[in-house]
């Protein structure tokens, strides 16, 4: 059976590192003169509330101060961080390139970290792998994690899958004392599972799926996931459903095994047209009700057909006969193909229309015959170009020639020739 297409890859955060660091404010004091730290404050107060023109100017005087290496890759990477949010990529990405050069223990693996996305998101994607690597060398266990998600998607661009898999891997690692995860690190393992199993689904493999899904669990019980797990699952039961399907077809299965009743199978194309539709793939589960209504057991062809008619109205004939109507076959064709609710939609527009142009000259107290019987013509032919429109004229021919005792009193082409 086919698989549907995972989630479409996710390239990393949307956005950037923040370059507010709970280090930077918690236990220091409010800063005094106009040194570069306090400008580096200064400049983080005004960044978080909006007022980047001016946090960009603190930011240039204190790396223009040449203050201490650790202040100057903070202020570096804060100017990084405000000019990309006020649009400059260019001065961003040259304020966190020396940033990264300063080699800071706290700031140069989140200039990287910064570089590294600007640089992927539009499209460079050669340099965006040097600085990952570079990122390699920098940080701790969260970065490094970071640095192979971000090289496992360079990978998966170039086409390498050995070298994708040994970074996704990599990536979705734990520490062995899961006290020393971080939130970054935490928040790394779930996005690079999250894109794994995706990629991992839309290539057909939902097993590997589920087992990259369980990765990012057990860190954070997260909604993504566990959809993504219940995706996993569903192409499991399409695959087992399907194999029941083929078992019951023309060829293929094994010879050993019992062919299913006929039940057996009704109920597997159901359920198999079912997780199809549920997938987003109505054109597999239209073939799946076709297989089972065009198989050579004609038991079987007949309880899928009983499936698919499933919770139809079947009104009773004036002579007190029932039977199918002459809209089953519309009806049987909305379920098969998943489009009820296009089907109900044209009905009730119809309806509307119809209703409109009957309402009309009895509001008005029209008493002409010859308008009445225009607005009655025209609601007549509302149906008629719709695909289901001839047959509600045929029906109404059929049951007047019975009235009729067996007469076609209608001329050819009614209603739209002959009204």
């Amino acid at each position: 059976m086919t698989t549907t297409s995972g989630p479409p890859a996710r390239p990393g955060p949307d956005d950037p590192p923040s370059a507010i660091d709970p280090e930077d404010t918690e236990g220091t004091a409010a800063p005094s003169g106009r040194d570069a730290s306090g400008l580096c404050d200064q400049a983080q107060d005004l960044a978080s509330t909006g007022h980047l023109e001016r946090a960009a100017r603190l930011y240039q005087q204190a790396v223009a101060a040449n203050p201490h290496p650790s202040v100057q890759a903070r202020a570096l990477f804060g100017l990084a961080v405000v000019e990309d949010q006020r649009g400059d990529l260019p001065a961003a990405r040259e304020a966190a390139r020396r940033a990264l050069a300063t080699g800071d223990s706290r700031y140069a693996p989140r200039a990287a970290y910064h570089l590294a996305l600007s640089l992927e998101q539009d499209g460079e994607a050669a340099e965006a792998e040097h600085v990952w690597r570079r990122l390699l060398d920098l940080g701790g266990p969260a970065y490094t994690a970071v640095a192979h998600y971000g090289l496992a998607r360079a990978a998966e661009e170039r086409g390498d899958a050995e070298g994708a898999e040994e970074h996704w891997e990599a990536a979705l690692a734990l520490p062995p004392d899961p006290e020393a995860l971080s939130r970054l690190h935490a928040a790394t393992v779930v996005d690079a599972s999250r894109d794994l199993s995706g990629r991992l689904l839309g290539r057909g493999l939902p097993g590997a799926a589920a087992a990259a899904v369980e990765r990012g669990l057990s860190v954070v019980d997260d909604p993504g996931l566990r959809l993504l797990r219940a995706a996993a699952h569903l192409e499991h039961a399409i695959a087992d459903v399907g194999a029941v399907v083929d078992s019951g077809g023309e060829a293929g299965g094994d010879r050993n095994a019992p062919a299913p009743e006929p039940d057996t199978s009704a109920a597997a194309v159901e359920l198999l047209a079912g997780l199809l539709a549920l997938r987003g793939d109505p054109v597999a589960a239209e073939r799946a009700w076709r297989t089972g209504l065009e198989g050579r057991d004609p038991a079987t062809s007949e309880e899928v057909r009983r499936r698919l008619r499933r919770g139809f109205a079947t009104p009773v004939e004036e002579d007190g006969e029932a039977g199918p109507p002459w809209w089953t076959p519309y009806l049987e064709e909305a379920v098969a193909t998943a489009s009820a609710p296009a089907l109900a939609g044209e009905l009730f527009a119809v309806i509307t229309r119809m209703h409109a142009l009957l309402a009309v000259p009895v509001v008005e107290g029209e008493s002409h015959p010859a308008a009445l019987r225009a607005a009655m013509d025209q609601a007549l032919r509302t149906p008629s170009e719709l695909v289901w429109g001839p047959g509600v004229h045929a029906d109404f021919r059929r049951r007047l020639s019975e009235a009729t005792g067996g007469r076609d009193v209608l001329p050819e082409g009614w209603p739209e020739d002959g009204g």
